[in-house]
């Protein structure tokens, strides 16, 4: 088992890994829209945030050696399942192969983030 890590993306905020590498897949933490330059959600509205958040995974998967092609799963959470068409609109431009999800509303995310992607991959 391998864990990855990018300074690239942000530090976890608990006492969990950035991705886990096993197997010939990889498992993403949840990655929230904090920037890794400023430590900080800086975008406040759900379509910025997304930005942020798959910008995090490109850069984990990149370090893991894969990236969004590779993806099989995602699970997504929202703060509001009212942003779903804005979220969808900036996670499809970065995921287009259309891998198997899930997208729900929860109730609270660290960091009052609007929302959170976690994924799983095949390695290269």
């Amino acid at each position: 088992m391998e864990k990855i890590y990018t300074e690239n993306a942000p530090a976890a905020i608990g006492p969990y890994s950035q991705a886990i590498k096993i197997n010939g897949m990889v498992y993403t933490s949840g990655q929230i829209a904090i920037n890794p330059a400023t430590g900080n959600i800086e975008a406040q509205d759900i379509q910025g945030q997304t930005e942020q958040v798959m910008q995090n995974l490109k850069h984990v998967l990149e370090t893991a050696g894969t990236d969004f092609s590779k993806i099989v799963k995602t699970t997504c959470f929202l703060a509001e399942i009212a942003d779903f068409g804005a979220f969808n609109e900036i996670y499809g431009k970065y995921i287009t192969e259309k891998p198997a999800r899930s997208c729900v509303a929860v109730k609270d995310l660290p960091k009052n983030a609007l929302v959170e992607v976690e994924v799983i991959a095949i390695a290269e």
